[in-house]
C-alpha cells in the first residue's frame, strides 16, 4: 500500500493567503532582527574565545555530571562540558577570561590541578587556546560563507530561470536565515561554528524545495499560456505538495532522532536543522512562490520561438481558457 500524506488532486489556493503570509512574515523578521539587538546570541566559544580541553577517562565512560559540578565553583564562568567522540572521551570549554594570554593559562591550570586531585581516573589532553582575534576572524568568515552561498543561488537562478525567479529565491533564503538567527535568539542555544554548517545547510534545502516548485512553475507557464499567472502557481503548488510534504517529513524524522538520540555535541546542529526545514518548507510555499506574483513575472519571457519543437511542451492539453 503506497503510503499518501497528501490526497491526489489537491487545490488549494495558496496564492489567496499571500498577504496574510506576508504580513507574518514580516512581524517574524521583524521580532528576530529586535532579539538579536536587544537579547544577541549565545555565542559559543568559537566565536567568543577561550580555552578547549579534551580529557579521557582511564575508567569506563567519563562522568559528564561529575566534571560539571566539580569545575562549576571554580569562579570561571560559564564552563560547558560535553561528549566528545567516544563515551571515554569529554571537552571541557572554558569561556574567555578577562586579560590577556597569561589569565587563560591560569584558568587552564586552575582546571587541570583540580580535575587531577578530584578526578584521578582522568586524563589531561590537548588544549587549544582560542584568541579574540581569531573568533572575530571566524565571525567574519562565516558571515562571508554565508552571504556568498546565497549570491551564488541568485546568480545560479538568473541564468538557469529569469531575475525574478533568482531574486524571489534569494529573498525566500534571507527569510529563512533572519527565522533562523531569531530562533537561536529566543532559545538561547549556543551559537557555533556548527550552527554555520546548519545554515549552508538549511540554505541547500530551502534552495531544493524552491526550484522544484520553480521548475514546475516554469514548465507549466510553457503548457498552459493563456491561463492567469496566479493559476499556474497555485497548480504547480498542488502538484508539487505531495513531494514537498513526503521530503519534509522523512527529514525530520531523521532529525528529530538525531535530536533526542545523537548526544549534546550535536544538538544545537539539529535542532538549527529542525527549524530549517520548517521555515524552508513554508518559504518555499508562502514566500518564494507569492514573489513571482510581486515581481510580476511575465509569461512571453518564458516562452521561446523554438517551444514548438520542444518535446517537454504538452500542447495536446489545451488551457482551460481554449476549452472556453
Amino acid at each position: 500500500m503506497n503510503l499518501r500524506l497528501v490526497p491526489d488532486n489537491t487545490n488549494i489556493k495558496f496564492l489567496g493567503m499571500r498577504k496574510v503570509a506576508l504580513a507574518f512574515s514580516m512581524v517574524m523578521i521583524l521580532a528576530s532582527a529586535l532579539l538579536f539587538f536587544i537579547r544577541g546570541l549565545n555565542y559559543g566559544i568559537d566565536f567568543q574565545g577561550g580555552v578547549d580541553l579534551l580529557v579521557q577517562s582511564q575508567e569506563g565512560n567519563a562522568d559528564i555530571p561529575k566534571i560539571r559540578s566539580t569545575l562549576s565553583s571554580l569562579g570561571l564562568g560559564d564552563i560547558k562540558v560535553k561528549e566528545f567522540g567516544d563515551p571515554t572521551d569529554a571537552m571541557i570549554s572554558i569561556v574567555r577570561q578577562p586579560g590577556g594570554s597569561e589569565a587563560q593559562n591560569n584558568a587552564l591550570n586552575l582546571v587541570r590541578d583540580t580535575l587531577s586531585k578530584e578526578i584521578p581516573t582522568l586524563k589531561m589532553g590537548e588544549a587549544d587556546v582560542i584568541g579574540p582575534s581569531v573568533s572575530g576572524e571566524l565571525k567574519q568568515k562565516g558571515t562571508i560563507a554565508v552571504t556568498i552561498a546565497v549570491l551564488m543561488v541568485l546568480i545560479y537562478i538568473w541564468f538557469r530561470f529569469e531575475w525574478q525567479f533568482g531574486l524571489g529565491a534569494v529573498i525566500a533564503l534571507v527569510h529563512d536565515v533572519l527565522l533562523t538567527i531569531g530562533f537561536f535568539s529566543i532559545t538561547q542555544l549556543e551559537f557555533n561554528l556548527s550552527i554555520i554548517a546548519a545554515l549552508l545547510t538549511i540554505v541547500g534545502y530551502s534552495l531544493n524545495d524552491t526550484v522544484v516548485v520553480y521548475d514546475r512553475v516554469r514548465e507549466n507557464i510553457r503548457k498552459f499560456r493563456k491561463r492567469e499567472l496566479e493559476d499556474v502557481i497555485d497548480m504547480s503548488l498542488n502538484q508539487t505538495l505531495a513531494r514537498t510534504i513526503m521530503t519534509s517529513v522523512t527529514t525530520l524524522l531523521a532529525l528529530f532522532a538525531l535530536f533526542f538520540f545523537g548526544g549534546p555535541s550535536i544538538s544545537g546542529f539539529t535542532a538549527a536543522m529542525i527549524w530549517g526545514v520548517f521555515v524552508g518548507t513554508y518559504s518555499s510555499v508562502f514566500v518564494a512562490s507569492p514573489m513571482l506574483v510581486f515581481l510580476k513575472v511575465r509569461s512571453e519571457t518564458l516562452i521561446h520561438d523554438d517551444d514548438d519543437n520542444d518535446p517537454t511542451v504538452d500542447k495536446s492539453r489545451p488551457s482551460p481558457f481554449e476549452q472556453f
